[in-house]
């Protein structure tokens, strides 16, 4: 049985049963699924710069988004606060449409 030993969806048990294929799974405690959601996090943001098509692309970007939702739910907070926030920062700091490159600031 191949180990893979990383946070997966809720229902790839279900998935993997309907194959007809044997499992073994655990739920974590909070401190570990946040441990794992930080990692499912790097690994969907490893496979969004690999993707080479837009449609590629975007779905790793779901993938985040998800992820990103479980994060903010187990901080006690929603993808709702999350996008309020960002609204915020972006008309304080602005957000990234302009592509502007710093390439130093003098002293």
């Amino acid at each position: 049985m191949p180990t893979y030993n990383k946070l997966i969806r809720d229902k790839i048990p279900q998935i993997i049963e309907s194959k007809g294929k044997g499992f073994s799974t655990r739920i974590l405690n909070d401190e570990d699924y946040i441990k794992y959601l930080k990692v499912k996090a790097y690994e969907e943001l490893d496979e969004f710069c690999a993707a080479e098509t837009d449609g590629e692309a975007v779905e790793e970007l779901a993938d985040l988004l998800e992820v990103i939702r479980s994060l903010a739910k187990q901080h006690e907070s929603s993808i709702e606060e999350v996008e309020a926030i960002r609204v915020e920062k972006a008309g304080k700091r602005g957000g990234f449409e302009k592509k502007i490159f710093l390439n130093g600031v003098e002293d």
